[in-house]
């Protein structure tokens, strides 16, 4: 009796090691759930704190991603559109401070033409066009830094497109980022959700993201 109880002790000591190399290891153990287990009874996270920020217009870029008519005018993407008056009033803020605006257009846009007529661009605002990264294969990198720009500032659509993915560039190349997070848009609320927590989150990446609102930038 004595010594099946010292076998079962010596099996729970056992699994017990078994389990904490495991996890040193970083893996799970067999019972763990996964994503897939836990998807329908995972609560959103609380929503996070959106500072208040002033700009110095002469070191910010605002940068208008892809609020083109072939991304924010098909049927599935009202959202899109919605954000337009208050990306118009940004655009309107920025200007009046002169600061360097720039705009992007997706790779079937022919001209800016196609940007929305409530945020066009000037005639003498850069523009680039690339995919969801604005500074893969185009020179948005030289233009930020031939105007001595260290901080910018992305609203537009898709949020999991050109914006998440050019804001990432950015904040790798060390720019400090400023995202209000009622400029940009996608076709779900979800997907917008992601991207704010994503962008506050991840790692390397959030340390140079300060998430705003386009109320609370000041000039």
């Amino acid at each position: 009796m004595g010594d099946s109880k010292g076998q079962g002790l010596r099996a729970v000591l056992a699994a017990g090691m078994l389990a904490a190399a495991m996890l040193a290891a970083g893996l799970a153990p067999a019972s763990a759930r996964t994503i897939i287990d836990e998807w329908a009874s995972i609560k959103a996270p609380p929503a996070p704190v959106l500072q208040t920020v002033t700009v110095d217009p002469h070191t910010t870029a605002l940068l208008v991603l892809d609020l083109v008519k072939p991304v924010c005018t098909t049927p599935y993407r009202p959202r899109c559109l919605a954000t337009l008056p208050q990306v118009a009033k940004l655009l309107k803020e920025a200007r009046a401070h002169k600061m360097l605006v720039v705009y992007s257009l997706v790779m079937v846009n022919k001209s800016t033409k196609d940007v929305l007529p409530a945020v066009a661009p000037l005639g003498t605002e850069p523009v680039v066009k690339s995919g969801v990264d604005k500074f893969f294969h185009t020179d948005l990198a030289q233009v930020l830094k031939a105007h001595g720009i260290t901080t910018v500032i992305t609203v537009g659509s898709a949020a999991d497109g050109a914006v998440m993915y050019t804001a990432s560039r950015a904040a790798l190349l060390g720019y400090h980022v400023l995202l209000p997070v009622d400029g940009m848009s996608s076709h779900l609320a979800y997907t917008e959700q992601y991207v704010t927590w994503n962008m506050s989150h991840a790692p390397v990446i959030s340390p140079h993201v300060t998430l705003t609102s386009i109320d609370r930038l000041h000039f």
